[in-house]
């Protein structure tokens, strides 16, 4: 006698339980590392401008460079969350040492290249003659917590294929708070200046580091999954994770030249910018708590051979995308009033950035299914497609939001040209998601 399928609305609680259960822990762990750029910022500060304007160079040298490696999460939560719906949980954890070996070995080759170029990098961006001798020591110190960052990634990986977000979630809690107390003990206690601040940065990224190694070791003694360094293993994730970065770096093209165009419409437009995308950075975060639930969902459907259920989860995270981009976009003209005095009482930026946000309210909902569909499709490991699919957005997009100064637009019509940005990802991923293609199912794709 075979068993009746459930009813649609038992099957939507049981994903709403599973998104909710994923999404609310990993949306604290994202908005805990920008809070560590925050802490060191506010604590820089107070040393003078100089140091200040340093720091900002050097955390936009480190974010970038730390921000492109970010596939060591992706890929990871993926092929670990796989072999999770499989059964074979030595073999997920095996799979996500080779990550962590792979995050090793890129932050020591990321390391080798940026302590001698660091003077170099500080002024190919622009750091004033007062500023760049802080920035270059800055840059120097936390470049040796590269390491200990990319192990984080890949790591933050491993526990979201186990469909684990708490521990990442009390891991960044922990890190931020040891950040806070060092960076004051250090710049102001022990009267370091700026180093104390890189020095605590460095020293908090590598004790997180080892709180999540700890924990992985941990799970592969209790399976029996070696924790030796696999040629084969970390040449198969690097393969793995080399679309994603093409995806990534694809991304990372975007806002720089976003924010190029902006700098090239004057003072008034880029200070408008910086704020804006603020906001449409704080509301990607929440946006992208879904897209690491779709991961470990989805990768865990495939695994256990249920395309049905993936599919499903699927349309329901799609579901989810909308409706928050939908809150968030109300929340965005609803709250206008009250926090934009909190960036700036300049009345000029004022009202160069109030029309730019309704066009990033108006574009809330499209964002929701785009970061969707983006961290299904990394889910079910269709990362050639995501970087094709990327690309075709970035060449789409260069030209148009080039176009902006030269036709005498605005921040509004640069906002708008984002906004077409994150439609022309929509559709790509749409097409994607009803081809049925990205349903491959088994431990490996």
């Amino acid at each position: 006698m075979t068993q009746a399928p459930a009813a649609p609305k038992t099957v939507r609680r049981r994903h709403d339980r599973e998104i909710i259960a994923l999404a609310v822990p990993a949306f604290g762990a994202l908005v805990a590392e920008p809070l560590f750029v925050m802490v060191d910022s506010a604590i820089v500060g107070h040393l003078g401008t100089p140091q200040l304007a340093g720091l900002a160079v050097a955390a936009a040298l480190l974010t970038t460079a730390v921000s492109i490696f970010v596939f060591l999460a992706y890929a990871t939560t993926a092929a670990v969350a796989r072999r999770v719906g499989a059964g074979d949980l030595a073999a997920a954890i095996r799979q996500g040492m080779d990550g962590i070996w792979l995050a090793l070995l890129l932050g020591v080759a990321v390391i080798a290249v940026t302590l001698p170029t660091a003077p170099w990098l500080v002024q190919a961006f622009g750091a004033s003659d007062t500023a760049a001798p802080y920035a270059t020591t800055y840059l120097r110190i936390s470049s040796l917590g590269i390491p200990a960052m990319l192990i984080v990634l890949a790591a933050t990986g491993v526990l979201r294929g186990l469909q684990d977000t708490r521990t990442p979630l009390y891991v960044a809690i922990g890190g931020f708070a040891a950040n806070a107390g060092l960076n004051a003990g250090l710049v102001y206690g022990a009267g370091l200046g700026i180093a104390g601040s890189a020095w605590g940065t460095v020293i908090a990224q590598v004790a997180m580091a080892a709180a999540y190694l700890v924990v992985v070791v941990r799970g592969a003694r209790r399976h029996g999954a070696s924790l030796r360094p696999d040629a084969a293993g970390i040449r198969a994730s690097a393969q793995a994770g080399a679309p994603l970065l093409v995806r990534t770096i694809s991304l990372r093209a975007v806002l720089l030249i976003a924010t190029a165009v902006a700098a090239r419409l004057g003072d008034t437009e880029v200070a408008a910018h910086q704020i804006v995308l603020s906001l449409w950075s704080l509301m990607a975060f929440a946006l992208d708590a879904i897209a690491i639930a779709g991961q470990a969902i989805i990768g865990r459907y495939l695994g256990a051979d249920d395309a049905e259920g993936a599919r499903q989860a699927c349309r329901r995270m799609v579901q989810w995308g909308i409706a928050s981009g939908v809150v968030f976009g109300i929340l965005i003209v609803a709250c206008r009033p009250l926090f934009v005095p909190l960036f700036t009482s300049d009345s000029a930026v004022h009202d160069t950035l109030l029309p730019a946000l309704l066009v990033v309210a108006v574009s809330q909902p499209i964002a929701g299914v785009v970061f969707v569909l983006d961290g299904v499709l990394m889910g079910a490991g269709d990362g050639t497609y995501l970087a094709g699919a990327m690309l075709v957005t970035l060449a789409v997009f260069a030209p148009v939001a080039l176009l902006v100064p030269i036709f005498g637009g605005g921040l509004t019509a640069l906002w708008w040209a984002m906004t077409l940005m994150m439609t022309i990802r929509m559709l790509t991923l749409w097409l994607r998601m009803r081809s049925g293609r990205w349903l491959v199912t088994g431990a490996t794709r």
